[in-house]
């Protein structure tokens, strides 16, 4: 469902590009590419600083571990943040808070290119987390505002991850060219007109969305899910070195476990006692949106997971350079360039929930296949390649049905914030699955063997988000559309269906 239609607010400086009155003008020409552009950075950023981490651990000498933290403190400050994101759209307007993430995205992108060692390379990362989650949740909520027909939106939200998609394919390529060429620290100069670029037209073609100005920010709940997400993601890092019984990561488990207990408390507290919370429970009562949150984890958990294993597989185990290394993962990004417009129309035509289930399964399958082609031989680099072509496929159906499905699934006025708990989730299984296959390369033989595992691991999970979509998304929107048998809960008299 759309965000209500509203007189556009726009900031200090001139007015928007909407006429006042019952709803958004057409979207301005160019719109939608310019707001993809700002979430292309998010996307490439991971996908680039992927390829480049062994050069990266071999200028900041750093080893596996202060390698997972360059991936991880990005990831991690993006999930934490996203959900406060939201509410500030909801707040403020998606807009206004887009341009800020957009503006500190480019300044804080050539920070990092200045880092002198991998503990301000990661606290570089850390900033840039917040500022992508600024990014997110704002785009989507302009979006939302731009294409009020379910239709079109379904439409647009597709080709916009189409655009996004992109971001996957460019990022090993571009990170390999640049990193081969120019070494680790032109990957984030290449952030910066980026960001110029996209501030250029969203300042220009974008209306306000409609604002919530009693929207609150809810500081307890925001600090105890920072706590806890660190905390399970030091647990799981520290394992890989450690163990997993050593005090470390027992004590960051059972500090995660209270944190997250605490979180869980405040939101209800808050929900109870008429303020806003971060998160509402009443998002939870339709089955769809559980099951979506769910889904989106496990992409991110395995695509993560895979993307930082194969890496150091290719280039450490394979001896690839930087820019093979990149090619090698074509396979996997050139379906999210192409398909997701493709699903877009798919899911404006059938619902989310088939194209959601066959993208789990092909992703499911494709995973595995990485676990029997770690040899390096011609055979298995074909079947690897196969492999990487199913997951990239999956992951095309996949995505866009899980935004579509989350969007219409809640009320308008908390588009924003459902928006931010999707892709908090899917960054939350980004860190974990960076942190356990990590941990699990950490601890093996060698880097096929933990890769092997690793894949091994994604894949039974993957197929798991199969069974899930297919049993609970789009559940609600079926069971209220489906004519009731006679003698029915409905048909007696106990009251309609509960809509999604």
């Amino acid at each position: 469902m759309a965000i209500p239609a509203t007189r556009p607010n726009t900031p200090a400086g001139g007015p928007g590009p909407t006429e006042a009155g019952d709803g958004p003008a057409r979207p301005a020409k160019g719109l939608l590419p310019g707001l993809a552009l700002g979430y292309f950075m998010v996307l490439m950023d991971t996908t680039v600083v992927t390829v480049a981490l062994p050069d990266i651990g071999h200028g900041l000498h750093a080893g596996l571990g202060s390698l997972q933290w360059v991936s991880n403190g990005y990831t991690l400050t993006f999930a934490a943040f996203l959900l406060t994101a939201g509410a500030l759209a909801d707040r403020f307007g998606g807009r206004r808070i887009l341009l800020v993430g957009l503006w500190t995205f480019g300044l804080v992108s050539g920070a990092s290119a200045l880092a002198g060692s991998v503990e301000l390379l990661v606290a570089a990362r850390a900033l840039l987390g917040v500022s992508g989650a600024l990014l997110l949740p704002s785009s989507l909520a302009v979006i939302a505002h731009s294409f009020p027909d379910p239709a079109a939106r379904a439409r647009a939200l597709g080709g916009w991850a189409a655009i996004t998609g992109a971001a996957l394919a460019a990022g090993p390529l571009v990170g390999g060219v640049l990193t081969d060429s120019l070494g680790w620290r032109a990957v984030f100069l290449v952030n910066v007109p980026l960001a110029l670029v996209s501030i250029a037209i969203t300042a220009k073609g974008a209306a306000e969305t409609g604002r919530t100005p009693a929207r609150g920010l809810d500081l307890p709940g925001q600090a105890s899910a920072i706590v806890a997400l660190g905390a399970l993601t030091f647990g799981l890092v520290q394992a890989g070195g450690a163990g997993w019984t050593a005090p470390e990561v027992l004590g960051s488990f059972a500090l995660f476990a209270v944190a997250a207990g605490v979180f869980v408390a405040v939101e209800r507290r808050a929900a109870a006692g008429g303020r806003t919370p971060m998160l509402p429970p009443k998002l939870f009562r339709g089955s769809a949106f559980t099951a979506a949150l769910f889904a989106g984890l496990l992409v991110n958990f395995a695509l993560s997971g895979v993307l930082f294993t194969l890496s150091l597989l290719f280039q450490q185990g394979r001896g690839y350079s930087a820019l093979l290394a990149g090619l090698a993962f074509l396979p996997l990004t050139l379906p999210t360039v192409v398909n997701p417009v493709f699903t877009g129309r798919l899911v404006a035509r059938i619902g989310p929930r088939a194209p959601a289930t066959a993208g789990f399964a092909l992703m499911g399958a494709g995973t595995l296949v990485q676990a029997g082609t770690t040899s390096g031989s011609a055979a298995s680099v074909v079947a690897g390649s196969l492999g990487l072509l199913l997951l990239g496929f999956g992951i095309s159906y996949a995505l866009p049905s899980l935004v579509v499905a989350v969007m219409g699934a809640v009320p308008r006025e908390l588009s924003g914030v459902a928006s931010g708990a999707l892709n908090s989730a899917r960054q939350t299984g980004a860190v974990v699955g960076v942190a356990v296959l990590g941990a699990i390369l950490n601890g093996a033989s060698s880097v096929e063997a933990g890769t092997r595992v690793g894949a091994v691991v994604s894949g039974v999970l993957l197929l798991t988000g199969s069974v899930v979509v297919r049993a609970f998304l789009g559940r609600e929107r079926q069971e209220t559309a489906r004519p009731r048998p006679p003698g029915s809960r409905t048909a007696r008299g106990h009251g309609p269906a509960r809509p999604s």
